[in-house]
């Protein structure tokens, strides 16, 4: 294969990888597609193959889909590698734990734990 061959397949596989990220935010927050196009102002048929990787996505809507999803851009670049290997739903706890202070931080890891543990004992 030659060069240009591999990074063009290359550049398709992140925009595969970009599009499950996005589709992943949108469903957990249990967003349409129609309505997220519309926040976006395209049609929803251009959210679809966002989504699906045949779309490149410009800046600006990138930038708004991070707002939207509440997610930071590189979440959903793969820049952020440690948040982007995270589950959406993990992800946005954490976000929400920053801002808690770190007495309601030490609080909130007091309660994952008895969750673990309660998920262990169910499971025995």
């Amino acid at each position: 294969m030659t060069e240009l061959a591999l990074r063009q397949e290359s550049d398709e596989e992140e925009r595969r990888r970009l599009g499950d990220r996005l589709r992943e935010a949108r469903k957990y927050l249990g967003l349409k597609q129609e309505e997220v196009a519309t926040y976006l102002k395209i049609p929803r048929t251009a959210l679809t193959d966002i989504e699906n990787g045949q779309r490149r996505v410009e800046a600006l809507e990138l930038t708004r889909l991070a707002k939207l999803y509440r997610q930071p851009v590189a979440f959903f670049t793969g820049e952020d590698e440690a948040s982007a290997n995270l589950p959406v739903d993990v992800a946005h706890l954490a976000r929400r734990a920053a801002d808690l202070s770190q007495e309601d931080r030490d609080e909130l890891g007091r309660f994952a734990e008895y969750l673990r543990t309660r998920a262990r004992a169910g499971q025995g």
